[in-house]
C-alpha cells in the first residue's frame, strides 16, 4: 500500500477506529503534513501519534482549502452535531468517507449537496490490529481515482470489499460489522462448556481462546472453504460428529445465526432512518 495524495487527507474523528486508520495511513506513507485531525479529545495514543508525527489537530476548518478527502470516523449519534462544523471544507469537492454506522448515502449529501462524491463503509472492530474487513457502497458522484483512494485507505485496516448497491450495507452490518461479537460470545459459551465438563475456569478459557483464534488464521492462511475444514476435521462417528449432531441440528446454531442476523439487520434499518 502506498499513499499519494495530491490534496489534504481529512480525518473527522480520531477514536480508536480512526486512530487505528491514521496509524495505518502512516506506515502506508502518507505524508503527514498532509493529513489534518479533528477531535476534541482524542485518546491519549493518538494524540501521541499525531503530536509525534506533527499532524495538524483541530486547524480551523476554514483553512483547509485543499480537502480531497474527508473520512467521517465519528459516533453516529454525533454525527449531526459535527457535520455542520466541517462542511466548509467541502469547498473543494473532496470524497466524503464515511465508515459511520447507520448514516445513508443521502445523509451525507443533505450537509454535502446532491452532487457530493460519497461512500458509505462498514469496517469491522479486528481494524484495530489491522484484521478488519470494510464494505463499501457508492454513490453515482464517486470516480474511478476517489474509489482506488478509498481502497487504498481502507486497506490500512484489513480487507476491502465493495457491495452492489447500499441496501445490502444492513446485511453486511449483521454479518461483518457485529460478527466480532458473536465470535466473542462463541468464545465465552466454549469456554463456560468446558467448565461445565470439569475444566478449570482458566485453563477452559484459554483452550477456547486459542481455538477459536487459531481456526480463524487457519481459515485465513489455506483459503480453505470453512466447510472443507470442518469436513476435514470431523472423523465418522468421532468426538467432533457426536458435537456436531447437536449443533447442526434443525434447532441448532444454523437457525439461530439466521434469526441473529435478521435482527442485527433490522435494526441497521431503523438506525439508518
Amino acid at each position: 500500500m502506498s499513499i499519494a495524495l495530491k490534496g489534504t487527507l481529512v480525518l473527522v474523528g480520531a477514536g480508536k477506529m480512526g486512530g487505528a486508520m491514521l496509524e495505518g495511513w502512516l506506515k502506508g506513507g502518507a505524508a503527514p503534513q498532509k493529513i489534518a485531525a479533528f477531535d476534541p479529545a482524542p485518546p491519549p495514543e493518538v494524540k501521541a501519534l499525531i503530536e509525534r508525527h506533527g499532524i495538524r489537530l483541530n486547524p480551523p476548518p476554514r483553512d483547509v482549502t485543499d480537502a480531497q478527502v474527508i473520512v467521517v470516523a465519528v459516533k453516529p449519534q454525533v454525527m449531526e452535531d459535527v457535520l455542520p462544523g466541517v462542511v466548509v471544507m467541502g469547498a473543494s469537492k473532496p470524497l466524503i468517507l464515511s465508515v459511520a454506522a447507520g448514516k445513508t448515502i443521502a445523509s451525507f449529501e443533505r450537509h454535502f449537496g446532491s452532487d457530493a462524491a460519497v461512500i458509505r463503509t462498514i469496517p469491522n472492530t479486528p481494524a484495530a490490529v489491522g484484521r478488519g474487513i470494510t464494505a463499501m457502497a457508492r454513490n453515482a458522484h464517486v470516480s474511478a481515482d476517489q474509489m482506488k483512494l478509498a481502497e487504498t485507505l481502507l486497506s490500512a485496516i484489513g480487507e476491502v470489499v465493495e457491495v452492489g448497491h447500499e441496501g445490502l450495507i444492513d446485511a453486511v452490518t449483521a454479518v461483518s460489522g457485529s460478527g466480532p461479537a458473536y465470535v466473542f460470545y462463541l468464545t465465552e459459551c466454549l469456554a463456560a462448556a468446558g467448565e461445565k465438563a470439569g475444566l478449570p475456569a482458566e485453563l477452559a478459557m484459554k483452550l477456547a481462546r486459542a481455538t477459536v483464534s487459531g481456526a480463524g488464521e487457519l481459515m485465513r492462511v489455506t483459503g480453505i472453504e470453512a466447510a472443507t475444514l470442518r469436513q476435514n476435521v470431523t472423523s465418522p462417528k468421532g468426538t467432533t460428529y457426536a458435537a456436531l449432531q447437536v449443533l447442526m441440528a434443525e434447532n441448532g446454531m444454523g437457525p439461530l445465526f439466521d434469526k441473529a442476523v435478521a435482527a442485527a439487520t433490522a435494526r441497521s434499518r431503523e438506525l439508518a432512518n
